[in-house]
């Protein structure tokens, strides 16, 4: 890897990914600044070997803080990400998530920083032509959130062609889990994630878990999706910085998953085993702007990036998950 002066910042590091981020660059040596409103974060997820600023993203104080710490790389996980929200509310995500990283990159650049990765998603391909799905695949979002992304990822494309500043988008499939270390976790109050809700329904925080659809052209009816370790997502943000630093005239856009997918159904099955109980299912109706099936084919990043998947088995991350949510539950929050 060439040389390295300088911090990563990372916004919205005191949330879900971006705390998972911020340990995977401490423990790979980088020196790190969180910048977060706390909105949905929390400042006691942030490492304390990293610097922290409360600040929202849009703000031009932003522009004092990649000064003052010397930042060269930013990675951009603050945002809005419900999709049923999205829908009812787009405005919200126009302005948290486009009108917002269109600031932050305007400041990047007024700055010089040179490496900039984005938070995107699998949200960008709308309901898929096929699956698995790859990088060329045609993108027609469904939904506001999946369209606020994806509005980034064009920003991103014009702004690198005319400024020395070199992108990596990473299109997460499902994201779950926690750290194995249990060093953090996804902790959102009122969280949309399946396994997240399922092993809240596991400890007693909910009383049943809603399968919102089970009439999808898939093999049990409920929605498929590609369920990523969130550690291994972190990693593979190490994996794409290293390289936009190795090729700093060469940007980039990945799939982030496994490369198959699981039902609602069969994951619930999967948190039935782990914990040795029956989660009670609810079944609803469709919720606005899901699709039937989502799963990543992963074989570019495999083969760019130096990144394998350590944590891909489906109850390994169910164990993960619950494991953080009893230590949430130990900690009172």
């Amino acid at each position: 890897m060439a040389a390295f002066d300088g911090k990563v910042m990372v916004t919205g590091g005191a949330g879900y990914i971006g705390s998972h981020a911020v340990l995977a660059l401490l423990d790979a040596g980088f020196d790190v600044v969180v910048i977060d409103n706390l909105v949905t974060g929390f400042d006691w997820a942030v490492d304390p070997r990293a610097s922290f600023v409360n600040i929202a993203v849009e703000d031009a104080g932003v522009r004092n803080v990649i000064r003052e710490h010397e930042v060269r790389a930013i990675m951009h996980f603050a945002g809005s990400v419900v999709v049923p929200e999205s829908v009812s509310n787009p405005l919200k995500y126009y302005r948290n998530n486009t009108a917002a990283t269109r600031s932050l990159i305007e400041s990047a650049v007024a700055e010089g920083v040179p490496h900039f990765i984005f938070s995107s998603t699998a949200a960008t391909y709308g309901n898929p032509t096929k699956v698995p799905i790859t990088e060329s695949d045609p993108q027609a979002p469904i939904n506001p959130y999946g369209m606020s992304k994806l509005m980034t990822e064009a920003m991103l494309h014009d702004v690198s062609a005319a400024h020395p500043l070199n992108y990596g988008a990473l299109r997460y499939f499902n994201v779950a889990g926690a750290d194995p270390e249990g060093r953090s976790g996804q902790s959102t109050v009122g969280a949309t994630h399946l396994i997240k809700i399922a092993v809240e329904a596991a400890t007693g925080k909910r009383a049943a878990v809603g399968v919102f659809g089970t009439d999808f052209p898939t093999r049990d009816g409920t929605g498929v999706r590609d369920y990523i370790h969130v550690s291994d997502l972190a990693d593979a943000h190490v994996a794409a910085l290293k390289q936009l630093i190795a090729a700093p005239a060469e940007s980039f856009t990945f799939n982030c998953g496994y490369g198959r997918g699981f039902s609602v159904l069969e994951v619930l099955d999967a948190v039935d085993r782990v914990t040795n109980m029956t989660i009670e299912r609810r079944v609803e109706g469709r919720r606005a702007g899901d699709p039937a099936e989502l799963v990543a084919d992963n074989s570019a990043i495999l083969a760019a990036l130096d990144w394998q998947p350590k944590r891909a088995e489906l109850d390994g991350i169910v164990r993960d998950a619950l494991a953080w949510e009893r230590k949430l539950a130990e900690m009172g929050k």
